[in-house]
């Protein structure tokens, strides 16, 4: 018997040994087990005892690729389940995505950017070009031409912009990331139901619906996230030597690539995913049995595809880019003229004469920033000196001309060309105003409070030989010029130069500030700053020198930068732009107030409805609350550590412990960095880090209901209850507040009770009080154009208005002319076009500057054969109010039209209210119609 029994003790331990290391076995097709808190989704972490401490065996923890077994769907219940999400997602999200049908929030970019994609038209953007792109691929299909620019918020769509398609791509993109919530909550071993409880939080939650619903960047941006996300969970459930493994990564690496490519937060995503593989780094080299140099190929393997495959996939998105954007426009003027003379149209001179020296006439660029050409008109500064502005201007024109002229022989003719050296003392003479480049000791008009620099301007006359505080030498910087002579002459292109004043000692500089009127860059003597402020290059050059004789002379053009220049000077310029987004704006807000949800952003409001982002409070309050309770939990685990106490935790708690540093890593990375940005900050901003926290509390609420079930099944009934309650409480949130996501109808009453944060700025006052009135309201509707104008038509027809061309000689005020292009021209050719026209011009404009910045008052007379509106514009000095009785404007009783500070129109209810609530009025205007 004995013999027997010991026996059958073997037998047994062999059985439960080939049970322990078994694979999983595999469920049935329709297993019901899948919807209990038992279900299994986690293994064993294996730890074996080295000869100085315990350590992880990494490699075993996904030996035979168990993980993924387990959590992979696999039976026909959760494919059920799944089926489940993809229909409440597809009725939430997808809902009335006709309405609103005109123009809503950053529609306005980012739809007219689709549109010059189509057109090939020029425009730069300082996000990326893949989430753009794809939107314009999709109008493209929809048959859109470019033909609607998407002008401004509340415009109406026409027929011939398919911008249902358009935001029907975005709604796809935000239903495919809630399936991927799933998959993703799956893969990290969260409980099939726990996993449903979550994204469905996910589905209905506020701010996500309303992204998802128009055409904007966060919806694609967030989906390529998720992919992200969802494929590396995917790859930690693998052998690290599988073919699975390597598939995933690959995916993963391609995701990043694509989210990288949409927005540069995609760059905290590849820093979540590196911050991952660093800490299973820390396992894999204290795995006694893992040799250090399988561990230095897993590592390289990273490195290869987490980071190789993201850069060609961003590089892939910008040679796209370039190839589509081939035509010139206004929006090229932030590009250097080596980029813009590639595009077609460009008006940047070729074939210029190299050789530069006196008696040349000049144009003369800066370098380093996007101001444009040094720049004189008949326009003066209203405070310091009041001579003639210099400033400078980023498109080509005849007021950018100087003539090169010898500092102390100005009224001596020149006979023969003479090169313009290093070290040169010279005087350069504005060609239309015959005023030269001049400074002195007098503050700069708009930085005024810099010590350091000086008022440049332009000063003299005609046959005025000019005065010493003229003059300027030329120091020729060698390390940016071209190798060879033009570091000894100045060439053009070639030659970066310096213009230091000879008087003072200062610097000719420039950089991002503009005038408050006209917006051109600022101008002034420096003696300190940044040195690469101070660099200029002459573009334009003739000499009558060089066409004497036989000889040809020397010609030089733009090198063409080729796709690495591109590349280069476009994102240089994103990032600099972007950080120059510094001005305050309505609805910008401070990181430190996102995890509180303490307010939103009007997206767009007419017909007494609106749109306004607002989070899910229900969600948006206990995912911020997962950071502080589980920063709590680890506090208590470390002191139990500390004092040698049992941690006592299955494999379903270490798991829920690891996921969630995990998650909330995520969040972090995507949101600590917006604190060290300067630049304007929106509520949107958060939501690729909401993303993982929302994650992160379902994998708390996993590791609760959990620890529920195991501590007694008839507290389970308790749990569930916390579910129930939890999925209405979200629910009604969401049901009371969804018409702000689709901009349909809602009674004040209710906006009223919906409000629990005073900060919540949207108004319930533009709303009406009964449903009747919304049955006998009259929505407004798109003017029709006249038969036959397509929509660009409508915006650039005008009719020509008679003038006088002797009123305009007997008008001795400041003049300027604005030729068929937009450009500036000179009286004296304008006046030519004018009588050639038959004295018939497009539009005139009186303007009369304040003392001052300059800021104007403007009487603008429209074309003359619709009936004549004679607007009068009292603009103000920046940051200053005007003094308007609130009562005269409720006693106005004709049609009144209000703007916020950025010219977006507000509806009339909600502008009186914020009036009413101390808002101060900044400027007025009134128009009469005259009779015909």
């Amino acid at each position: 018997m004995a013999k027997k029994s010991s026996k059958q003790t073997k037998q047994a331990g062999k059985t439960s040994t080939a049970k322990k290391d078994s694979p999983v076995v595999s469920n049935p097709i329709f297993d019901t087990k899948l919807l209990t808190f038992d279900f299994e989704t986690s293994v064993e972490v294996p730890v074996s005892k080295g000869p100085e401490r315990p350590f992880v065996e990494v490699s075993k923890l996904t030996e035979g690729d168990k993980l993924s077994k387990i959590r992979n769907p696999s039976n026909l219940l959760e494919y059920i389940l799944i089926f489940s999400i993809i229909t409440i997602t597809v009725i939430i999200r997808m809902k009335d995505l006709e309405y609103p049908d005109s123009v809503v929030f950053d529609e306005v970019h980012f739809g007219k950017f689709a549109a010059q994609y189509i057109t090939g038209t020029y425009f730069f953007d300082v996000h990326p070009p893949l989430s753009k792109m794809m939107f314009a691929f999709v109008g493209y299909l929809g048959g859109f031409k470019g033909d609607f620019l998407f002008e401004n918020i509340g415009d109406f769509f026409p027929q011939t912009t398919p911008y249902y398609a358009m935001r029907l791509f975005a709604s796809l993109c935000g239903a495919i990331t809630c399936i991927l919530m799933y998959l993703t909550l799956r893969s990290s071993g969260v409980k099939p139901v726990i996993g449903l409880v979550g994204t469905l939080l996910f589905i209905w939650e506020n701010s996500f619906v309303t992204i998802s619903r128009y055409i904007l960047l966060d919806s694609p941006l967030i989906l390529f996230i998720s992919f992200a996300a969802y494929y590396y969970k995917k790859y930690q459930n693998y052998s690290e030597n599988s073919l699975g493994s390597l598939k995933y990564l690959i995916l993963t690496g391609v995701f990043l690539g694509l989210s990288l490519s949409s927005k540069w937060v995609g760059l905290f995503t590849i820093a979540w995913i590196g911050a991952l593989c660093l800490i299973k780094m820390f396992f894999m080299v204290g795995d006694l049995n893992t040799p250090l140099y399988k561990t230095t190929a897993v590592a390289t393997k990273w490195g290869a595809i987490l980071l190789g495959i993201p850069a060609i996939v961003y590089l892939i998105s910008f040679q796209m880019h370039f190839s589509t954007l081939i035509n010139d426009s206004d929006g090229a003027s932030l590009l250097s003229s080596s980029y813009r003379s590639e595009l077609n149209g460009n008006q940047i001179p070729k074939d210029i004469i190299k050789n530069v020296g006196y008696g040349s006439v000049v144009s003369i660029k800066h370098v380093n920033t996007n101001g444009g050409y040094l720049h004189s008109h008949n326009i003066f500064y209203t405070t310091g000196s009041e001579q003639q502005q210099l400033t400078l201007y980023p498109h080509i024109d005849t007021n950018n001309d100087f003539l090169v002229e010898k500092y102390n022989e100005t009224t001596v003719p020149l006979t023969k060309f003479e090169a313009l050296k290093n070290g040169d003392k010279i005087r350069l003479k504005h060609i239309n105003t015959h005023k030269r480049v001049h400074s002195h000791d007098h503050k700069p008009p708009v930085s005024s409070e810099s010590d350091w620099q000086l008022e440049a301007s332009a000063y003299g006359f005609e046959n005025f030989e000019g005065d010493p505080n003229d003059d300027f030498v030329v120091e020729i910087d060698e390390y940016h010029s071209t190798a060879g002579e033009s570091r000894e002459v100045v060439n053009a292109i070639e030659t970066k130069f310096r213009l230091r004043h000879a008087m003072t000692g200062c610097l000719l500089f420039s950089h991002p500030v503009n005038f408050p009127e006209g917006g051109q860059q600022e101008v002034t003597c420096a003696h300190a700053g940044i040195p690469s402020l101070t660099l200029w290059y002459i573009e334009h050059n003739t000499n009558p020198f060089l066409f004497e004789g036989e000889e040809v002379p020397e010609l030089i053009s733009y090198p063409k930068l080729g796709f690495w220049g591109k590349f280069l000077e476009t994102n240089k310029k994103m990032w600099s732009i972007n950080n120059g987004f510094t001005e305050s704006h309505i609805y910008q807000s401070d990181p430190a107030s996102w995890p509180l949800l303490t307010r939103g952003i009007s997206y767009w409001a007419k017909d007494h409805r609106q749109v306004y982002l607002l989070g899910n409070a229900v969600v948006w309050w206990l995912s911020t609350a997962t950071v502080a309770i589980f920063s709590g939990m680890l506090l208590v685990q470390l002191f139990k550590y500390q004092l040698s106490i049992p941690l006592n935790m299955d494999k379903d708690e270490v798991n829920s412990y690891v996921q969630i540093t995990e998650f909330i890593l995520g969040w972090a990375l995507h949101y600590l960095p917006f604190f060290l940005m300067g630049r304007q900050l929106f509520l949107h901003h958060y939501l690729p880090a909401y993303y993982f926290l929302i994650m992160a509390f379902t994998q708390l609420l996993n590791l609760f209901v959990v620890k529920f079930f195991k501590i007694g099944r008839n507290k389970i009934i308790i749990a569930v209850s916390l579910l129930v309650i939890l999925l209405g409480a979200s629910y009604q949130f969401f049901d009371t507040h969804k018409n702000f996501a689709y901009g349909s109808s809602e009674l004040r009453s209710t906006c009223v009770k919906g409000k629990w944060m005073n900060d919540w700025d949207y108004s319930c006052d533009l709303l009406l009080e009964d449903w009747e009135s919304y049955d006998n309201l009259t929505m407004s509707k798109p003017e029709a154009a006249p038969e036959g104008m397509t929509i660009l038509d409508k915006h650039i027809t005008n009719t020509p208005v008679q003038v006088d061309v002797e009123d305009i000689h007997q008008n001795k005020g400041i003049k300027k002319f604005i030729g068929p292009d937009g450009r500036e021209i000179p009286e004296e050719d304008a006046l030519k076009l004018i009588a050639k026209q038959g004295g018939k011009v497009m539009k005139v404009e009186d303007t009369v500057y304040n003392k001052g910045t300059g800021a104007a008052h403007e009487n603008v007379a429209p074309q003359i054969e619709q009936p004549v509106h004679e607007q009068f514009k009292n603009q103000v000095q920046p940051g200053a109010m005007v003094n308007v009785n609130l009562e005269d404007i409720k006693n106005d009783k004709g049609p009144k039209k209000f703007l916020d500070q950025y010219g977006n129109e507000i509806d009339p209810v909600v502008a009186m209210k914020m009036l009413e609530d101390g808002g101060q009025i900044v400027d007025v205007q009134q128009s009469r119609v005259a009779a015909n």
